[in-house]
């Protein structure tokens, strides 16, 4: 489990101010920690949802997730995970990736959902630049470092 760097946390909280969310739900994957996330947001947290790497169909944690009225979802954890996560909210839910922001290990979740899955969620790399997902790719919008 790699722990989210300073700039990378501080790039994620810039992006979600820029889209003026107040209250987000926050979900990662099982093993991945966004405490430092919880601990720095200033508006309000509707939901923590996990998930495991594997499972039968990830819906009972999909709806947990898309539930509520959020400005904005976030989300941590490897890409594989957040992959078979989104192709199920994709699925079964109203969630939206262009209200969905990311810490750097969520963006190669592009290259194993199939395509369209993530277009337009955006996040933080570690260095402190952002980037956004296209139909099939990640695409750098801001470096850092």
């Amino acid at each position: 489990m790699s722990l989210p760097t300073a700039a990378e946390l501080d790039a994620l909280l810039g992006l979600l101010a820029g889209a003026r969310a107040e209250a987000v739900v926050v979900g990662h994957g099982r093993g991945s920690s966004v405490d430092g996330f919880l601990s720095s947001w200033p508006g309000t947290v509707l939901a923590v949802v996990d998930w495991p790497e594997e499972a039968a169909s990830w819906l009972r944690q999909a709806t947990r997730f898309a539930a509520g009225p959020p400005d904005a979802w976030v989300v941590a954890g490897p890409p594989p995970g957040w992959a078979r996560m989104a192709c199920r909210l994709r699925q079964s839910t109203a969630w939206d990736p262009g209200r969905t922001f990311g810490f750097a290990s969520t963006a190669g979740a592009v290259a194993l959902a199939p395509p369209g899955t993530l277009e337009g969620m955006r996040g933080a790399c570690r260095n402190g630049g952002t980037w956004r997902l296209g139909r099939n790719l990640i695409i750098r919008e801001s470096e850092r470092g």
